[in-house]
């Protein structure tokens, strides 16, 4: 194999001629360094695709972990929604019993149903106020949660609920002070009515005769009648016209058989002539409670009771406590 070199300058050539292993040594230069750069380009290139597979692996991972926290948060916020939910269902059946309980109670104690209206919110006010951002969405889930029985609150936020939650307990207080109103009330009422000295002592029978001064059935000379006096069936029964201490009950004068009842606050009754007595001194005896047997021991002409009232130790005419109504 002969090699040529030509120059330019000098118009010379140069010529080289290469026996086989010289034909070797110079295909090898030509052919192995392209091939060289070849390798060391490949190697660098697998290098930088396992680095960029590897960072790839890596964020496939921790996208892999972040995904199943997302999922772990969706399962938490979805049991914490129903327990929510399930809470304020409660809620809102104990106000509506609540409610009911109130309306019926209002209805059976003749009270103002205006005065005491469970249908209703409570009554408040005040001036306005810059809202914080969030709250107008909290006061319709609120108002929708409140007047319908289906309580969908997988829409609102933790903070949102609490505030509802704040809510609904200040409702329920308000419920309570209007039932606790309305017992003190009741409870008052009764006291009164059971301590108000009203009505007859007789659950059968007639007035036979008036408080004041009278003709007495024995001497036929006027005479002042202390009491009243109510005639009926022998044995027929005599009871309470308020609650309270059992004083006296024993024979005593021209009673017969006399029931002293204290009623408290200076008020005392006297029931007598009676043909038995049902109860004795200490016992405490209950408005309309039958305490003896109409009879006509004593100073009598026949079956009844007389009935005496005493305020503050003097004698009053009972008519005015016979015809008291007490509401």
């Amino acid at each position: 194999m002969k090699i040529i070199f030509l120059s330019p300058r000098q118009s010379k050539s140069l010529t080289l001629t290469l026996n086989t292993w010289a034909k070797v040594a110079l295909s090898l230069c030509v052919l192995g360094v392209p091939l060289g750069a070849g390798l060391v380009i490949g190697a660098k290139s697998d290098r930088g695709d396992a680095s960029l597979r590897a960072a790839l692996a890596a964020v496939q991972a921790e996208l892999d972990l972040q995904h199943e926290e997302l999922q772990l948060g969706v399962a938490s916020a979805d049991k914490k929604i129903a327990a929510y939910s399930k809470k304020l269902a409660e809620i809102q059946a104990r106000m509506v019993r609540m409610d009911a309980l109130g309306e019926r109670i209002v209805d059976v104690a003749g009270l103002d149903k205006g005065e005491f209206d469970f249908s209703r919110t409570p009554a408040i006010g005040g001036p306005a106020e810059v809202s914080e951002p969030g709250n107008s969405r909290l006061t319709e889930s609120l108002s929708s949660n409140l007047e319908t029985p289906d309580l969908e609150v997988s829409l609102i936020i933790s903070e949102d609920l609490q505030d509802l939650f704040a809510e609904i307990e200040a409702r329920m207080d308000n419920r309570e002070q209007q039932l606790d109103l309305l017992r003190v009330m009741i409870v008052d009422r009764d006291f009164k009515r059971e301590n108000t000295i009203s009505g007859r002592p007789i659950v059968k029978g007639w007035m036979s005769s008036r408080y004041g001064k009278r003709t007495d059935p024995f001497n036929g000379r006027k005479a002042w009648h202390r009491g009243v006096d109510f005639a009926g069936k022998d044995g027929s029964e005599v009871i309470a016209v308020a609650s309270g201490i059992v004083t006296r009950s024993e024979p005593y004068k021209g009673y017969g058989h006399l029931i002293e009842i204290d009623h408290g606050e200076g008020y005392v009754t006297r029931y007598g002539h009676n043909k038995i007595n049902l109860t004795e001194v200490g016992d405490l005896v209950k408005k309309g409670q039958v305490i003896a047997k109409m009879g006509s021991t004593g100073r009598s002409t026949g079956p009844h009771v007389h009935f005496e009232v005493y305020k503050n130790g003097r004698n009053v005419d009972p008519a005015s406590y016979i015809r008291r109504t007490v509401r």
